[in-house]
């Protein structure tokens, strides 16, 4: 007897590119492919740098850029 589809909804969750940018060779291809493919819109760059900061966490790139995070008072 044939395998009939299942009612039951496919799972998925969402797709985040930062958690799979782990190396800065993979950073700098993932940057690469961006720029060859995207717009010349700064938004879209934006992005793009913004993907690969989250990889790496933002306190290791603002040591990198020599700057002090300051927490905001509440």
């Amino acid at each position: 007897m044939p395998k009939t589809a299942s009612n039951k909804p496919t799972r998925t969750s969402p797709y985040d590119v930062a958690e799979h940018l782990r190396t800065p060779a993979e950073m700098a291809v993932y940057l690469d492919a961006w720029l060859e493919e995207a717009s010349d819109d700064r938004a879209d760059i934006a992005t793009a740098l913004g993907n690969i900061a989250r990889a790496k966490g933002m306190t290791q790139v603002a040591r990198a850029l020599d700057v002090k995070l300051h927490a905001s008072a509440a």
